[in-house]
């Protein structure tokens, strides 16, 4: 318990000072359910700590959202609270760092009626799309996290006492986020380091197209002209350094709007806001989305495709080595933070205006007339595994071998 304890401040201490680099006077923002509090504590008392001005918590309850769902009158779940919204974008205006601590249960909403799912999920994400500007633009820093829960543990360790499925999913978290490492900000350093030479080659490089193989899938994906590989850590406008995402794999681009055609197949589950979707394909033609099967979850996956117009759109695309540490681990975790950062994968929806040259600075039109997309929704789900080959393809035609057997070549 003692070493737990110790971990778990190391933990709290990594995500304020290199997640969030929360800097002196700085608002921090942290959303969180309540069976986060214990971790959400340590992080709060790191942030003043490091001189934070003021720390607000938006405590979620899964159980009121799930009745909340199921019970109350249809017409409510299309209205958002304008004062919420308003709040958030006035913290964002501000300078606020925002952090997420995401651990949902995958069998949370399992018997919640899709229609009043889709319905509630695409009035928030509606109503805190400039928001979401913020945070896409990284003109505030942001971070993702997750903690251990007992919904989560049991759904990946069914047969486990509830103590040894905790234990076993703390364990994991922190080998994924370089907890366990005698010095975690050195390892993540290195780790950094490490993501920034495959930048190096893929912006020093601009290729045109990548083609993707693999059991299920025929795809190809074409990049914009300017667009730009962004991995690793982060800047904000103001030039503070933050890591998005703990843990974090992937280096990734926008792709061309109307450049997608093919068909992807999924190669783990997508937990979309506690409802889960699996063994499903997309069909695509000039970047749209024309079909969509699920052996688990269609109609969610369905009302997902149709969140918008942009939503029948990519609006990333991320490369991930199978040969990685999450990867390793053995663990389907049903959480995206997790199994994207083992898996090549992309994202239904909005596109990061920061992976196109001066896009942070661009209007929503000046953006979609260069071909990135805009959607209410952002979603990310996975594709990759050991039997995926990448092919990239230059300028004047040539391909080149980037992903063999689910690595980098």
């Amino acid at each position: 318990m003692e070493r737990f304890e110790q971990q778990l401040e190391k933990y709290a201490e990594l995500v304020v000072k290199m997640g969030i680099n929360v800097q002196p006077g700085q608002t921090l923002v942290v959303t969180a359910s309540l069976e986060e509090a214990p971790f959400v504590r340590k992080v709060v008392k790191q942030a003043y700590e490091v001189g934070a001005k003021d720390v607000y918590v938006d405590w979620i309850d899964d159980e009121v959202r799930r009745i909340r769902l199921q019970d109350a009158p249809f017409e409510s779940l299309k209205e958002v609270q304008p004062w919420k919204v308003s709040g958030f974008e006035q913290m964002a205006e501000e300078g606020a760092g925002f952090l997420s601590v995401y651990a949902p249960n995958p069998d949370l909403l399992n018997d919640v009626d899709g229609e009043r799912f889709a319905t509630a999920h695409r009035a928030g994400q509606t109503a805190m799309h400039k928001f979401r500007e913020y945070i896409q633009n990284d003109r505030v820093s942001w971070s993702v996290v997750s903690v251990a829960t007992e919904p989560w543990a049991k759904s990946l360790f069914p047969g486990e006492e509830i103590n040894i499925a905790m234990e076993k999913l703390w364990d994991l978290i922190f080998m994924a986020t370089r907890v366990s490492e005698d010095n975690p900000v050195a390892a993540w350093q290195a780790h950094i380091q490490d993501l920034q030479a495959r930048l190096e080659y893929l912006n020093t490089n601009k290729f045109k197209k990548l083609h993707y193989k693999a059991p299920g899938t025929d795809l190809t994906i074409e990049l914009p002209a300017g667009h730009k590989w962004l991995g690793g850590g982060a800047k904000t406008t103001g030039g503070v350094f933050f890591l998005p995402n703990m843990p974090t794999e992937e280096v990734f681009t926008v792709p061309l709007k109307t450049g997608v055609n093919g068909v992807v197949s999924s190669t783990k589950p997508l937990d979309f806001g506690g409802k889960l979707i699996e063994n499903f394909s997309l069909t695509f033609e000039n970047g749209r989305i024309v079909d969509v099967k699920a052996e688990q979850g269609y109609e969610t996956l369905k009302s997902l495709v149709e969140s918008d117009e942009g939503s029948h759109y990519l609006g990333e695309v991320a490369l991930v080595p199978h040969d990685s540490p999450i990867s390793n681990a053995g663990v389907v975790f049903k959480n995206t933070l997790f199994d994207e950062n083992a898996s090549n994968h992309i994202a239904i929806g909005s596109a990061y205006p920061t992976c196109l040259e001066g896009g942070e600075a661009m209007s929503r039109d000046e953006l979609e007339k260069l071909g990135v997309n805009s959607s209410v929704t952002h979603e990310d789900f996975m594709i990759g595994s050991q039997h995926m080959d990448i092919d990239a393809e230059t300028a004047d035609g040539q391909r080149v071998p980037l992903f063999r057997n689910g690595n980098w070549v």
